[in-house]
């Protein structure tokens, strides 16, 4: 069984000349006994997804038992007239969701995750309704959803605005050959950040494949293990 990523820049692999900026797929394969094919790519909308090829080839190497996890909406999110970019958002997931199943694979929804964007200590929603998009989708076609817009929101809240800031690409001039004139970017993950999602996705899919279930529990009130 293989584990099939697609999704933008905050789920693609990481690029030489990039580093350390990287999508949290780029560190699934630590966290995970299974193979990992990661077929993200920075900018992707779920429409360019498939104008450019990328879903097809995913869908060419499906094959029955896999799972593929379905990251999208920080660049669908800026197409323009947000109703009608909303409705395609939510259409094109299903389709994403019901190929996958005719191809007897398992499709998992993942929202996005948040932004860095505080407003003094009070962290903004970024994303708008495109989350609340594929947990109802999720809901409506009984797909399992991987909350990474909670997750990170409460993540980020419990670090701190500063110290959240460890998981992203933050450099001073000089500081990086990459960005010599330096980078402050709360989008997109350092490797740190990228492996802490990815430790929380692999986790995320253990609950899907409900691992865990037939284990005797352990423990009782006063008893030490």
């Amino acid at each position: 069984m293989t584990i099939r990523l697609a999704g933008d820049s905050t789920v693609a692999s990481p690029k030489p000349d990039e580093h350390p900026l990287s999508g949290w797929g780029g560190y699934l394969h630590e966290y995970v006994p299974d193979p990992v094919v990661n077929y993200a790519v920075g900018g992707a909308t779920t429409e360019s997804f498939i104008d450019e090829g990328r879903w097809a080839n995913l869908l060419a190497d499906l094959e029955p038992g896999d799972t593929v996890v379905l990251q999208f909406g920080h660049n669908d999110q800026k197409a323009r007239p947000l109703s009608e970019a909303m409705a395609g958002y939510r259409a094109r997931l299903a389709a994403f969701t019901d190929e996958v199943r005719r191809h007897g694979a398992t499709p998992v929804l993942a929202t996005s995750p948040e932004r860095r964007l505080f407003a003094d200590d009070s962290l903004r929603h970024s994303h708008g309704g495109y989350p609340q998009i594929v947990r109802d989708l999720g809901r409506d076609e009984d797909v399992p959803v991987i909350d990474l817009t909670a997750f990170t929101r409460w993540f980020y809240t419990w670090l701190g605005r500063d110290d959240a800031r460890c998981l992203f690409v933050h450099f001073g001039p000089g500081e990086s050959e990459h960005w010599p004139d330096g980078v402050h970017d709360d989008t997109h993950f350092n490797t740190h950040g990228a492996r802490a999602l990815a430790a929380f996705v692999a986790h995320a899919l253990d609950a899907v494949r409900r691992v865990g279930e037939h284990v005797e529990p352990a423990g009782r009130w006063g008893v030490q293990p």
